[in-house]
């Protein structure tokens, strides 16, 4: 099955959260608005299998920084 996450993250919060994530129909949503606004959607599928299961809104755990610090500074150079 379909899965994103959405990741958001600024400099005045203390780590990136989970702005929105869902399967199937809604995976499909959230990818066609990530391409209607420019925004790089990277195909990480364990990863997303893991954040999957964090709940809308909450913090990343610290578990995941290195990865996410890697894919935002990706992101941010191209």
């Amino acid at each position: 099955m379909e899965k994103a996450v959405a990741i958001k993250y600024t400099e005045d919060l203390p780590a990136p959260f989970i702005l929105a994530k869902g399967k199937g129909t809604i995976a499909k949503v959230i990818k066609r608005i990530a391409q209607e606004n420019n925004i790089e959607i990277m195909y990480l599928p364990d990863l997303a299998e893991s954040l999957i299961e964090i709940d809308a809104g909450s913090f990343i755990p610290a578990e995941y920084y290195k990865i996410i610090a890697e894919i935002l500074i990706f992101v941010r150079d191209l």
